[in-house]
């Protein structure tokens, strides 16, 4: 619907769809300059009393002869808003979309358009180092629920005229604010022209939980599977890292965390530790986490298949077997411990500060050494399973450390149930659930292993070197 030069007619039609009167933040300022009425609207808690007097000063400050030849909302923002940040709009939806986002609302008599003011002051948190993601040096800023201050944040990093944020709105009751970061001379095409239709064609109420809910409804017909389509992170160092390689970061209003698209299990195999120590030391910090990624997931399935055939077992290596009976099967126990490490991490995570870390530790005590008093355990599924959690830590995004321990069980139970020809078929439907996982974009998962490309493999499995021109003269 179209503004017209009847005021009352605009406002009755905004009152139609606005809560004008019924809810107490959004409000609503008469003013009378000079034989003129102005209406105001603005939701209270992000318009300043002050801002909003000083566009009234600017008003007053006009001679009534001007004003009174003032009949649009152009001509009032040329002669007499002094505000940067201001446009005009004439069709009522789009206003109220404006209004909602916190922007404020001029309309005024014999004027068929109106002035959207943008005098926003955000609400928000500190910008400080994400808890997830701490490095040992390195930035210790990290990105927050104002999507402006994300932004900025890459920005402040990238002083490159081809560095684009597009803006758009997604959810049909939300309007959350969604910004696509990318390098335009580097960032494929093809994929960015996916990236934008995907997200133009998404239909969806509102994004509820962010940047999750934006993922979950993109790929709502693959809920099954637990393999993250997308790399989240806090760090903004790290998204303009990846937005310099060629990648697109997706920023969501209402939450401290970029997406980075295309993504493929081995991005997540990086971490920002290992560019702020020397070469050498980077390729060794990733050499013990690739290790430590393999323990993580084949250990306990592995050691299960020890057990059951322990008469192929080496006599050098029987320390390895258990010394008290098996009450309860050993996968099921390692199952069980999988479980009570989940409830200890969310006993934690609703746990005052305080208190967090230490009932974590004595619940975990306790509950292992009652476990193996009354024979439901073994010590040694406590000692493996404590390795396996411990190792978990190392993997800097937690959706794929999930996406593993489901590898994991399922492995578990392959090998508990039917022995070595179920670990087989276990493993083989792991390899075929990665084979026929795509990313956010539709890429493949193992990209650049399957399809094989060494340059780009290389570059995520080993840490390389800085490149410089000179280098890259001499190549």
């Amino acid at each position: 619907m179209k503004l017209t030069s009847n005021l009352q007619e605009n406002l009755h039609a905004l009152h139609k769809i606005l809560p004008v009167g019924k809810s107490f933040d959004l409000l609503e300022k008469v003013l009378y300059i000079h034989g003129r009425t102005f209406y105001l609207y603005f939701l209270d808690g992000f318009a300043k009393d002050t801002n909003l007097e000083y566009i009234r000063r600017d008003i007053y400050a006009l001679p009534k002869e001007e004003l009174d030849k003032v009949h649009s909302a152009e001509e009032l923002i040329r002669l007499g808003i002094s505000s940067i940040e201001v446009s005009t709009e004439t069709d009522i939806d789009e206003m109220v979309k404006a209004l909602l986002a916190g922007q404020t609302i001029l309309l005024f008599d014999n004027s068929s358009s109106a002035a959207i003011i943008d005098l926003r002051t955000y609400p928000t948190r500190g910008i400080n180092e994400p808890e997830k993601e701490k490095t040992i040096r390195g930035a210790r800023d990290g990105f927050v629920e104002t999507i402006v201050f994300n932004t900025a944040l890459i920005r402040r990093r990238i002083r490159d005229p081809h560095l684009i944020f597009e803006m758009m709105n997604i959810g049909q009751v939300s309007n959350t604010d969604v910004a696509i970061g990318y390098l335009s001379n580097k960032v494929d095409k093809k994929l960015l022209k996916k990236v934008k239709d995907t997200l133009n064609q998404l239909h969806v109420n509102a994004l509820t939980m962010g940047d999750q809910t934006l993922i979950e409804s993109i790929n709502e017909e693959k809920w099954f599977n637990p393999f993250p389509k997308a790399r989240y992170t806090e760090r903004p160092d790290v998204a303009a890292a990846q937005v310099t390689e060629g990648k697109i970061v997706i920023l969501v209003d209402n939450s401290p965390t970029a997406i980075i698209v295309p993504t493929g299990i081995f991005d997540f195999l990086q971490d920002a530790d290992d560019y702020y120590v020397p070469v050498i030391t980077g390729n060794y910090l990733r050499f013990v986490r690739h290790i430590i990624f393999l323990v993580n997931l084949f250990l306990t399935p592995v050691y299960v298949l020890i057990v059951r055939y322990e008469s192929m077992i080496p006599s050098s290596l029987s320390f390895l077997l258990p010394d008290d009976p098996l009450n309860v099967a050993l996968f099921i126990q390692f199952l069980a411990l999988e479980v009570a490490v989940d409830g200890l991490k969310i006993a934690s995570l609703n746990t005052p500060s305080s208190l967090g870390t230490s009932l974590s530790v004595i619940g975990g005590l306790i509950l292992g050494e009652y476990a193996v008093k009354t024979g439901w355990v073994v010590p040694h599924t406590i000692f493996y399973m404590a390795i396996v959690a411990l190792s978990s830590f190392t993997q800097p995004s937690i959706e794929l450390s999930y996406g593993i321990k489901m590898m994991r069980m399922i492995m578990l139970l392959g090998a508990g149930l039917f022995g070595i020809w179920g670990f087989a078929i276990a493993v083989v439907l792991d390899i075929i659930l990665l084979l026929t996982t795509k990313t956010f974009t539709g890429e493949p998962y193992l990209y650049p292993l399957i399809p094989f490309n060494w340059s780009a493999l290389r570059t995520l499995i080993f840490r390389t070197k800085v490149q410089t021109k000179q280098s890259a003269n001499k190549h």
